[in-house]
């Protein structure tokens, strides 16, 4: 027997919909994050579009890192990275240096190998093209002591260090692979070339000239004297190129149909949301240029001394500390979110538990009173490692400052404007959206990095 259908007794949801005025969200966007990096440096106006730090006289060469190809089993120092060594800063010959690049030997060093001794003839000058390595000395009992950890890109041995014996030993730390100029080598080289004589010589005669610890020039003082001795006599002498940063821009223009703009402005406005979503897309771009960009980024700008390499692998306490002996006065650390979570696991291992910080509403763990923020512009290789940045903050504390320009034309937002830029003949609106922004590091001390950060280990 045939059921009866049901009869319906109320009105179809599907239906009663069509008489309903729908809730809506404004438009949602995953790209936004907490931008803490803009959010904590202080801003400082620059009102010609450049920033100038003047700083006093130093005498400190060569602060960079060497970079180097490799075709698989051959690896060679690009010749004009050679300028990043101290006593070749500033050799503008392309041929000379492709020279000296050629007259470089590798050489392989399994972990726990010697590279040099201590007390041993210094006999060559070293470029890490690979892996890690720990400068050792001895401590005031005798005991061994580590002084620094090299890596990637990193060099030790000077022209002036081979008329003696090295004054440390270098053990690799992992597998290395090393580029060597041995001495009797560039006494050829320099026998050859009165131009590359010329370089060294004057090289070594600034570093004889009165420095502090610092590398900045010396100011001769006098103190703890009795009766009327002479005094001495001084100035601050001023570094006489002082770098300069100019303002860089982001910018994209938004395009929104009259047809749109005039009918679909309910419950939201059309213009003001895509606008919207278009600076927080600009802001992201700003942060992750901050962090990145090769002229004024954070990471490629930190000076070679402030960087430093990990004990282990992950990051952990240890690391940390190591980090802020670099900063004096030191406001806050950014790591990328996983790099925090792989700091967690060491603090969990040793069973430390780090407390947290409630700053500008939000919740952040922190390290001996200081903000870890997460920054995930910060980049993680394909080798699961990234980067982890202590820094100090402000213009008074000669540390780091974000730099902008307020009361431009069409200002939207302190140093972006949004100018309109017509109507074409396609009825379509047009907006010019533009982010003016640069970072400068007044001091090389206001910032050091913790770099090969190892986040993937269990």
């Amino acid at each position: 027997m045939v059921e009866e259908l049901k009869q319906q007794m109320s009105l179809d949801i599907a239906a009663a919909r069509t008489l309903t005025t729908t809730t809506k969200s404004v438009p949602q966007m995953q790209e936004i994050t907490s931008r803490w990096l803009l959010r904590i440096l202080p801003w400082v106006q620059v009102s010609g579009g450049t920033y100038r730090v003047n700083r006093r006289m130093s005498y400190a060469l060569g602060d960079g890192l060497l970079t180097f190809t490799s075709n698989g089993t051959h690896v060679r120092v690009i010749p004009g990275e050679l300028m990043e060594l101290p006593w070749l800063q500033g050799l503008d010959d392309a041929d000379l240096l492709n020279t000296l690049a050629d007259r470089f030997v590798q050489q392989e060093f399994e972990s726990g190998e010697m590279i040099v001794q201590a007390n041993q003839p210094a006999d060559r000058i070293v470029l890490i093209a690979y892996g890690k390595a720990n400068k050792l000395g001895t401590g005031k009992y005798g005991d061994q002591t580590v002084l620094e950890m090299l890596a990637d890109g990193e060099y030790f041995g000077s022209p002036s260090l081979l008329a003696g014996n090295w004054p440390y030993t270098v053990q690799a730390a992992t597998h290395c692979t090393v580029l060597s100029l041995p001495s009797h080598t560039l006494q050829e080289l320099l026998n050859q070339s009165p131009k590359l004589r010329a370089q060294v010589e004057l090289a070594q005669e600034t570093a004889q000239k009165p420095q502090n610890r610092y590398g900045e020039a010396a100011i001769d003082l006098a103190s703890g004297h009795e009766g009327e001795p002479d005094l001495p006599g001084t100035f601050v002498d001023y570094d006489d190129s002082p770098r300069e940063y100019s303002l860089s821009v982001a910018q994209t223009v938004l395009r929104v149909h009259t047809r749109v703009a005039d009918l679909y402005n309910e419950p939201m406005n059309q213009v003001e949301q895509q606008l919207r979503l278009t600076i927080e897309a600009l802001r992201e771009r700003q942060e992750h240029e901050l962090i990145n960009n090769r002229e004024f980024g954070l990471l490629h700008n930190v000076d070679r001394k402030q960087l430093l390499q990990t004990r282990v692998g992950p990051p952990t306490p240890d690391d940390f500390d190591e980090m802020l002996a670099l900063v004096r006065d030191a406001g806050a650390f950014f790591a990328h979110p996983r790099a925090i979570a792989a700091f967690g696991k060491e603090c969990n291992r040793l069973g430390l538990y780090p407390q947290t910080l409630s700053i500008h509403g939000g919740t952040v763990p922190s390290w001996r009173g200081l903000p870890i923020f997460p920054c995930n512009k910060i980049p993680v290789t394909e080798a699961n490692s990234s980067s982890i940045l202590v820094m100090r903050t402000g213009e008074e504390n000669q540390g780091v400052i974000g730099l902008h320009q307020i009361g431009i034309p069409d200002e939207y937002q302190p140093g972006l404007s949004v100018r309109f830029m017509g109507i074409n003949e396609k009825a379509i609106i047009s907006y010019l959206v533009s982010a003016y922004y640069s970072a400068a590091i007044l001091v090389p001390d206001a910032l050091a990095i913790l770099e090969n950060v190892e986040i993937g280990r269990s």
